[in-house]
């Protein structure tokens, strides 16, 4: 099975070689729970750079959908640092709904720019469950989901 995420993060592609080679299934994601943002909290977030990455564990068998959201925070040099503003989880079943959580459970996801991953925490040193590592170029960051203020 192949998955990807539409620009957007509103769409998902699936394509099982074995069951529809030809014609991709198209999932149309139905966002629920979502958290009540500030005024100030969304006029940021609608700010800022998106990006949305489909993440799977083959563990639990479970599919998350995260919304990464970056902004200019400082220029150095004349070169502009990106810094993280905040991280939206969703939850993904197969009806297609997306529910906003804040509670991965013993897992831990690891987010980039090319590929992200989703592992339980007890398999890697020094991370605890329900965080999300962040790489990328002017970052290296570790969120804890369930400290995320939204207000």
């Amino acid at each position: 099975m192949f998955r990807i995420i539409g620009s957007g993060g509103h769409l998902v592609g699936s394509w099982d070689l074995g069951k529809h080679k030809c014609t991709p299934k198209i999932q149309r994601l139905q966002f629920q729970n979502l958290p009540e943002l500030s005024k100030a909290k969304r006029e940021l977030l609608y700010s800022s750079n998106t990006s949305e990455h489909l993440v799977e564990s083959r563990t639990t068998g479970e599919t998350f959908m995260v919304k990464w959201y970056k902004r200019t925070a400082k220029t150095i040099y004349c070169i502009e640092r990106m810094e993280t503003q905040a991280l939206m989880v969703f939850k993904i079943d197969e009806q297609g709904n997306a529910v906003y959580t804040q509670d991965i459970g013993d897992l831990c996801i690891f987010l980039t720019r090319s590929e992200s991953f989703c592992v339980p925490a007890c398999s890697v040193r020094h991370m605890r469950p329900n965080h999300v590592r962040l790489m990328d170029v002017d970052e290296i960051t570790i969120i804890d989901l369930a400290a995320q203020k939204w207000n």
